[in-house]
């Protein structure tokens, strides 16, 4: 499925009514994973209140003992301290990559922002090399201020 046919089922899923915004996140998660090929693992992380640090939200893949990941520390840390995008083609070529599979080639990981403020991140994981382009990133964006709407 193309990202142009899978925007519209996001902002379907993200407009139901009676369902849980948890729910909705999980349902997100599912989608990508289920209509991407290249998209292995797919979750949400949020910051901890005032902690300087990420908590495991909804995600889908393999469970991952990554639950609470400190600001600067792995992909994600670092989006939470930089508010960009990090797109990485090879995670064996990052310092401060945190393993969640040796089956892992790339990653990307795309900030979430609410009011101008970095609330959290989507992170997608990819068992194929060099896997994310632009496309990826702009696509992402979309998901990530669709699901600001909730907050």
């Amino acid at each position: 499925m193309t990202f142009q046919e899978l925007e519209p089922k996001v902002t379907d899923i993200l407009h139901h009514e009676g369902v849980l915004r948890e729910d909705k996140l999980l349902q997100i998660c599912h989608l990508l994973r289920d209509n991407i090929d290249y998209y292995d693992w797919v979750g949400f992380y949020f910051r901890n209140g005032d902690k300087e640090e990420l908590i495991l939200g909804p995600y889908a893949g393999e469970a991952t003992d990554h639950t609470v990941i400190p600001f600067g520390k792995g992909i994600c840390g670092q989006v939470a301290v930089s508010n960009k995008n990090f797109v990485v083609p090879d995670v064996t070529a990052q310092d401060n990559y945190i393993a969640c599979s040796i089956t892992v080639k790339s990653e990307i990981v795309v900030p979430l922002f609410v009011d101008g403020k970095n609330i959290g991140q989507i992170d997608i994981d990819s068992e194929v090399l060099d896997a994310f382009t632009e496309l990826d990133e702009r696509f992402l964006e979309f998901v990530n201020a669709e699901v600001a709407k909730l907050f």
